[in-house]
């Protein structure tokens, strides 16, 4: 009987050894997850002060595009207002005058075009 007293006391060392070895083990494991998770967690926050960045970025060329779009439109609202002035004195000479005009826009820019390519 003493002998398999002594045997199961082995045995039990053994088992308490190789609980103590996989807890290492798991204990590494848990390691070199959470130093992955970190590294992802650094990247993300990287990742994502560079779009706060770029948003930013962005906001500030549509402000200026929006700033830039409503300066053409008071130039435009004042050109025709002119226009409209221009054709309500009346008379065929500043009819012709305007056509003229247009005319000479259209071919001026067909001839640009033309020329680009």
């Amino acid at each position: 009987m003493r002998s398999n007293y002594s045997y199961s006391n082995m045995e039990s060392g053994m088992n308490h050894s190789n609980g103590d070895t996989n807890s290492s083990i798991m204990e590494a494991q848990n390691n070199e997850s959470i130093d992955e998770l970190t590294e992802q967690v650094a990247r993300l926050k990287g990742l994502t002060i560079e779009i706060g960045n770029e948003v930013r970025e962005q906001n500030n060329i549509l402000d200026n595009l929006g700033n830039s779009f409503g300066n053409v439109g008071d130039l435009l609202q004042g050109t025709m207002r002119r226009v409209s002035s221009l054709l309500d004195r009346g008379g065929t000479k500043h009819m012709f005058y305007l056509i003229a005009f247009v005319v000479g826009v259209m071919v001026f820019l067909y001839w640009v075009v033309s020329h680009k390519s």
